[in-house]
């Protein structure tokens, strides 16, 4: 199993981090692939996409930097600014490095999508990063951003899309939107973010869960769903073993074919990350 959404970060770093924020007591603290190891392998987890926590170009380095110490890690989507006039420069500079698998870019660091979804250089960006082979995660899901991602998809057909954390979304994609979507197969989406709050409590029963994923698993088939446990970002929900379980009981009830490719399978179509250790292929 792969998990296609972990985030690492120091706050003891001498310029500190962008994020987590010091009031986040919970996650403020130093978070390696180590860690997550410790975490993830009693589970079958076998390896990891980093997914960016930082808005600073220089981060992209310290994290390409970290993940090549530990074989667990299979790659990471990194922070560019695609209109930016030296992208193409830092892209080319990045991707050399076979772990740099994409970017992010979403309404997050005070950045709109939606602003730049018809700004000629962003397009051109994206084109670029679409010729290398290399992946565009979303962020923050919302209704405004899927249209945007749809209109970006239309324009550059061949860039593979991850949207991250579809079912934490409020509200939910409206009917249209999804099918809109499931027209489109080279766009995913990141099964993650699934744990929620009922009041004062977080459920741990499947069956609370059941009828948003069952949509979404409708809406994108078993081809385009992949595993990713947001975590530490998850830590304030559940657990590690939590946040796995909900989904490998939901999937785990699909039989096996499906749940491989949930959990495997799809994030290499995805992501094309890199085989780093035996153990992240199939028997």
């Amino acid at each position: 199993m792969i998990d296609t959404h972990i985030h690492l970060f120091d706050p003891t770093r001498p310029q500190g981090v962008p994020w987590p924020p010091k009031s986040n007591t919970l996650i403020y603290k130093p978070t390696y692939p180590s860690h997550f190891r410790a975490l993830a392998t009693k589970h079958g987890v076998v390896g990891a996409v980093m997914v960016e926590c930082s808005p600073l170009f220089e981060d992209n380095q310290w994290v390409l930097d970290v993940i090549a110490k530990d074989t667990v890690m299979t790659g990471m989507i990194g922070n560019l600014e695609p209109a930016d006039k030296d992208f193409g420069k830092q892209l080319e500079g990045l991707r050399k490095n076979p772990l740099y698998l994409g970017i992010r870019y979403g309404d997050l660091w005070g950045r709109s999508i939606h602003a730049q979804s018809t700004n000629p250089a962003f397009l051109a960006g994206l084109k670029e990063l679409a010729s290398h082979g290399l992946v565009l995660d979303t962020a923050n899901p919302k209704a405004e951003l899927m249209e945007d991602i749809l209109r970006i998809s239309d324009k550059i057909p061949n860039l593979r899309i991850v949207i991250d954390h579809l079912p934490k979304m409020e509200p939910q994609p409206g009917d249209a939107t999804l099918a809109e979507l499931h027209k489109r197969p080279q766009i995913f989406v990141k099964i993650s973010a699934v744990l929620r709050k009922s009041g004062d409590k977080v459920p741990q029963d499947v069956a609370f869960y059941k009828d948003r994923l069952d949509r979404l698993f409708a809406a994108f088939g078993e081809d385009r769903v992949l595993y990713g446990s947001d975590w530490p970002n998850s830590e304030p929900l559940g657990t590690y073993s939590q946040v796995f379980g909900i989904v490998q009981r939901y999937f785990s009830g699909k039989g096996a074919k499906i749940a491989e490719k949930y959990f495997f399978r799809n994030s290499q179509k995805a992501y094309r990350w890199i085989k780093r250790d035996p153990k992240q292929t199939l028997a």
